[in-house]
């Protein structure tokens, strides 16, 4: 019986040992392509971390750099000079949300660019540069799409308004969605869709009946009826 056993862990092994032999030879034989996808994924990951440091950072510096000198002109109510540059060493806004489209900075300067056409009264130039940006911000973002949709508002472009504002309403701030709810419902209002500006409405009173906004919802909803 112990022989049996012993022939049995013998032929275990020898198969073992066949396999890690089989292994090893396949591994030498192919030493050259392994050794290359390894080098290869090294590569890889080596570019990506050289990008990062001596591309994506720097640029990301420069643009927000840009955007300090763009925002020194926008707090002092210079929106021209904030969104145009001044000729000097500011490039301004909309130049800053151009060349740095693809970083956080260059949104922002897309953001502000909006708000400095709506400032002077350029909705149209207002609602481009205001529908390239996005954020997660629960503030901000609401923020931005109630500009848009204001800016359609004064293109009387009342649909799309609608839709900003429904958007922004999404946000579930408690004191900016019922604001861009109740700013939804009256564009609905001007648009005869009684239906659309009572569920609005409503919805102010039903979700967010401690705002501002609720405290005389009930006139509108009965505008709505």
């Amino acid at each position: 019986m112990a022989k049996k056993e012993f022939k049995k862990e013998d032929a275990q092994l020898e198969s073992v040992n066949e396999a890690i032999n089989t292994t090893s030879q396949w591994v030498e034989d192919h030493s050259n392509w392994i050794i290359g996808v390894v080098a290869g994924i090294a590569a890889v990951v080596l570019g990506i971390i050289a990008i990062n440091n001596y591309v994506i950072r720097p640029k990301a510096q420069e643009a927000s750099d840009e955007n300090a000198k763009a925002v020194a002109y926008f707090m002092a109510g210079d929106f021209d000079k904030a969104l145009n540059g001044d000729d000097l060493d500011c490039i301004g806004f909309a130049a800053i949300a151009d060349e740095y489209s693809w970083y956080q900075q260059g949104e922002l300067a897309a953001l502000y660019a909006g708000i400095c056409h709506y400032q002077k009264g350029e909705y149209e130039e207002a609602a481009n540069y205001l529908k390239k940006f996005s954020a997660n911000d629960v503030a901000i973002d609401p923020s931005a799409k109630m500009m848009l949709g204001n800016a359609y508002v004064e293109m009387d472009e009342l649909k799309k308004a609608a839709v900003a504002f429904r958007s922004a309403a999404k946000c579930e701030n408690e004191v900016l969605a019922p604001i861009a709810l109740k700013k939804a419902g009256l564009v609905y209002l001007e648009m005869g869709d009684k239906k659309a500006a009572r569920k609005a409405f409503e919805a102010i009173k039903a979700e967010y009946p401690a705002s501002s906004e609720a405290q005389d919802i009930d006139k509108y909803i009965a505008l709505a009826q």
